[in-house]
């Protein structure tokens, strides 16, 4: 089997937030024929965006090609559950024309690279090219570190010494295993907010690649698709804070789900998300939750301390229990406390 045969897959990284699953929907309702398959990999036991995209699908990306992974970091279960699910989406009766795999926001992309080499599947798909998110706004006002100030001192004044927080590595990594880059969120972040954390991204990028602003997930499904880059092969161009490790941790961050009440005030639910990220240091909130008088469920998206909600569909005959998944760094995370802010 030639590289010609093979099946381009595409890996889409970002950190929390950064609009991987809105991405995924537009290339999904544009993908100019091509027939995708979607593998989401979600941190933590309950999916969120997996939800999302198939209450989305349509005949060029049918429901029965979008494949949910809540059991863990795809690259640390490879034999257990990544080349099973690429098998089987491979054995459908419509063969994909293309593969997305949506990571984890905390995922590490060059281990998940390293799994496209075995020998199960090594012959059979190759990575088309790795799309690395980074809202942009975020980035612009350095929220990749505790203190940026006080790392960069401390970097003068020892170069010996790593300060670098998990989110820095996370995001660092991201970067540096990219072949094109989109800067999310563009509109919020605005012309001189971009000019800033396109600054930030080139000093972290180890090559230059393309860096784009993208606003609401759209950007031309023929400049991120379709790259040939054969990323598995090209490992040593993609430098990570982990390489020379035989495996990963994501033990510096922790996700719980939080079983949510029906609720009477969305703005109070808003208010309560928004005190999280600000007292408690909240980096995450995905999820949803049945409102009084309303058939239809709210689903809640929030990046730190900026929620967004809306009413996505109905809930049917499926039972008004909401839920809420929340992830913080581990030292943050204080399961009664968040539960009383949630009134859970």
């Amino acid at each position: 089997m030639n590289d010609l045969s093979k099946i381009p897959v595409t890996v889409i990284t970002g950190f929390l937030g950064s609009g991987k699953t809105t991405l995924i929907r537009h290339l999904m309702t544009n993908a100019g024929g091509r027939r995708l398959a979607v593998l989401v990999n979600e941190f933590g036991t309950v999916g969120v965006d997996g939800d999302i995209l198939k209450s989305c699908a349509i005949p060029d990306c049918p429901e029965e090609n979008i494949v949910e992974l809540a059991n863990g970091c795809i690259c640390c279960t490879v034999a257990d559950d990544f080349i099973p699910t690429i098998e089987a989406l491979m054995d459908l009766p419509t063969r994909p024309d293309h593969i997305l795999i949506e990571t984890s926001g905390l995922a590490l992309p060059k281990p998940l690279l390293k799994a496209f080499d075995w020998p199960a599947i090594r012959s059979k798909i190759t990575v088309d090219g790795v799309i690395a998110l980074a809202d942009a706004e975020a980035v612009a006002a350095g929220r990749f570190a505790a203190d940026e100030h006080a790392v960069d001192e401390q970097r003068k004044a020892d170069d010996s010494l790593d300060h670098e927080t998990p989110l820095s590595e996370v995001f660092e990594d991201q970067i540096s295993c990219a072949d094109i880059i989109l800067m999310s969120k563009a509109d919020l972040a605005g012309d001189d907010g971009l000019s800033k954390a396109r600054s930030v991204i080139e000093a972290e990028s180890p090559r230059q690649i393309p860096i784009l602003p993208m606003s609401e997930g759209v950007i031309d499904p023929n400049v991120v698709l379709g790259l040939n880059a054969k990323a598995e092969d090209d490992l040593a161009a993609r430098p990570s804070h982990h390489d020379g490790h035989d495996d990963h941790e994501h033990d510096d961050f922790e996700t719980i789900v939080v079983p949510m009440p029906e609720v009477d005030d969305v703005e109070a639910l808003v208010a309560a998300i928004e005190k999280l990220a600000n007292e408690q240091h909240i980096l995450r909130v995905k999820g949803y939750v049945a409102v009084t008088g309303k058939p239809m469920r709210l689903l809640v998206q929030a990046v730190g301390a900026r929620v967004r909600q809306q009413f996505d569909r109905p809930w049917g005959s499926d039972a008004r229990q909401g839920h809420l998944v929340v992830i913080a760094e581990h030292d943050h995370i204080d399961t009664a406390a968040i539960r009383g802010v949630l009134g859970a």
